[in-house]
């Protein structure tokens, strides 16, 4: 690969993957970030930056977004300083948030009118993931033009799937964090249930993982302190998935799901108690939070009784 890569957002996923556009053969990143730690970050690990998305797109074949919500990205691409102002011809656009699918249509509209390609490609795999570079990419696009993201993605992701026409990466990602978010919440109730109830977590979660229970937020990303190193609940659920994001992503698979009259009543559950830990504080900690807001503590022996 030759050309630059711009990834406007460099938070804790999007700047795992311009490290591994780095260091894996892309032809140089150009960062942009309204967080200028995120800038500096980013020119330490031998990228360089940009002081608006405009000035970014000007530089870069391919501009890759990893944002947090629908306004954010409208704004990196429609803004007065926006990607749009300065695209050239023929550029690339992949846009890795997880948003509305129809902002999703609405912006690749946008883009097509400047003779450029759009892809929605959201991501699974977490901040490990993005860490790693085996995130799982679920792309929207075109059957003609999938080809051209393929060579990107492979540096940040151990597996690309084409979804079906622009939009539908955005579906197949809200369907997943759907699942997600519920099962985060199952987990959590189960640990500290357990904990509670006098069994070590270890040895449950050890059970679970190898039982019809097994799923990621418990094989891969348990939210009970003590049970894994190298995960959120192993540092204060620091650094992780925010709540405040599965809250917003939650909020749009409830407005997808009204749309088309699709019932979701596990979904709307899980949506209420993330608006209520979000209410309490606990937006900026990573989801799997749950674990302690449902009362559960650092320590095993804090909450292990008899029987």
């Amino acid at each position: 690969m030759t050309g630059k890569v711009g990834v406007i957002g460099l938070g804790n996923m999007g700047f795992h993957m311009a490290c591994n556009l780095l260091k894996k053969g892309s032809g140089g990143v150009v960062g942009f970030d309204v967080a200028q730690q995120a800038l500096e970050r980013l020119r330490a690990e031998g990228g360089t930056t940009a002081s608006s998305p405009a000035e970014l797109a000007e530089q870069c074949d391919t501009v890759l977004t990893m944002l947090p919500n629908n306004d954010h990205v409208r704004t990196a691409y429609l803004g007065d300083e926006g990607v749009l102002k300065t695209l050239a011809k023929g550029s690339l656009c992949i846009d890795s948030s997880t948003i509305d699918p129809i902002v999703a249509r609405a912006l690749a509209d946008e883009v097509v009118s400047k003779g450029s390609t759009f892809m929605d490609a959201p991501v699974s795999g977490g901040v490990g993931g993005a860490e790693l570079g085996t995130l799982t990419f679920m792309v929207g696009a075109k059957p003609e033009e999938f080809s051209r993201c393929e060579p990107i993605l492979s540096l940040m992701g151990k597996s690309t799937v084409h979804c079906g026409d622009i939009g539908t990466g955005q579906v197949a990602k809200l369907c997943n964090n759907l699942v997600l978010g519920i099962s985060m919440l199952g987990v959590s109730e189960a640990m500290n249930l357990g904990s509670r109830l006098g069994i070590d977590r270890k040895v449950l979660a050890g059970i679970m993982n190898t039982s019809t229970a097994r799923c990621w937020s418990s094989d891969t990303y348990n939210p009970a302190p003590g049970v894994m190193e190298g995960v959120p609940s192993a540092r204060d659920y620091e650094n992780g998935f925010g709540s405040a994001l599965m809250l917003k992503d939650l909020g749009l698979v409830a407005d997808a799901a009204k749309k088309i009259g699709a019932p979701i009543p596990m979904g709307e559950n899980a949506h209420a108690l993330y608006q209520i830990m979000v209410a309490q504080g606990y937006g900026s900690k990573d989801f799997g939070i749950a674990f302690k807001f449902l009362g559960g503590t650092d320590s095993d022996e804090e909450t292990r009784g008899p029987l």
